[in-house]
């Protein structure tokens, strides 16, 4: 169900579209970014600068690991809908609020994959579990990037031609509309209750099944339970899997579509059901 099945491998000419769109914005953004330091180069002369001063563009953000507020409210300004897996939209916003948290030191996703089975009760999936519902509150899929399957290690786990695309055009590209899709579902009073992981259905994917060089531990059917209005309610995350001991989201609303649109993985009233056990 994780990863890449024979479903999710198909070319399709909506994914080709999606990788194409994600190289133009890049090309895009280059030529801006060129100008910018152009012109940077240029102030910094005039105002006797040091160019080291002059702030990067287009790079991913940086975080720095503080205290987890828990619960984190919903309440948020309007905010932006996702542009795609290279033109996603960062957070502008100068007022004081929550950030995102480490879940892995960066280097771990470039390093070997382990086979430690990854816990539920320690600092990595609470700091994972907070910056996915961070996202979901601010609908700004950058808020989940730590908590969600680095693509250093799909590169590492996946069999195929081309990875980068895949988690690029593929991967990121759906989590940004199933995140959006979380987003409109869920109110502005909503606070986050729990995430329930169902261990019993973890299993080992081992190399050769689902296009795999490198196993991976899986589980599906995990459950957002939040409160709005005095009121239970909760929503699925189709699949996390494993990387170094830590689990990582890799599908939110679904593990395949048939175009391009957001899913809410069974948004139900109460705690739901998690699972069903199975997939990839």
């Amino acid at each position: 169900m994780t990863g890449a099945t024979g479903q999710d491998i198909e070319v399709r000419g909506a994914r080709r579209r999606a990788v194409a769109r994600a190289v133009a914005r890049a090309v895009a953004r280059a030529v801006t970014v060129a100008a910018a330091l152009a012109v940077a180069a240029a102030l910094a002369v005039l105002a006797g600068c040091s160019a080291d001063s002059a702030p990067g563009a287009g790079a991913r953000p940086a975080f720095t690991a503080r205290a987890a507020t828990s619960p984190v409210s919903a309440a948020r300004a309007a905010s932006p809908s996702p542009s795609g897996p290279s033109g996603t939209p960062l957070r502008q916003s100068a007022s004081p609020s929550p950030s995102a948290l480490p879940v892995a030191p960066p280097a771990a996703a470039g390093l070997p994959q382990t086979s430690a089975l990854p816990r539920t009760d320690d600092t990595a999936f609470g700091n994972a579990v907070h910056d996915i519902w961070l996202a979901v509150t601010t609908g700004d899929p950058n808020d989940a990037l730590p908590a969600f399957f680095p693509e250093k290690a799909y590169q590492q786990v996946k069999a195929i031609a081309d990875p980068d695309a895949d988690w690029d055009g593929r991967l990121w590209y759906d989590f940004t509309l199933d995140l959006a899709a979380a987003h409109k579902l869920v109110p502005r009073d909503a606070t986050l209750v729990k995430v329930i992981v169902p261990a019993k259905y973890a299993q080992w994917v081992g190399v050769g099944d689902c296009y795999n060089r490198v196993g991976y531990w899986h589980v599906p059917g995990a459950r957002v339970v939040y409160r709005t209005g005095g009121v239970t309610r909760s929503f699925g995350i189709a699949s996390f899997i494993s990387w170094r001991g830590v689990w990582y989201l890799v599908h939110l609303g679904a593990v395949v579509r048939s175009g391009g649109y957001g899913i809410v993985d069974d948004p139900e009233a109460g705690e739901g059901v998690p699972g069903p056990p199975g997939g990839c």
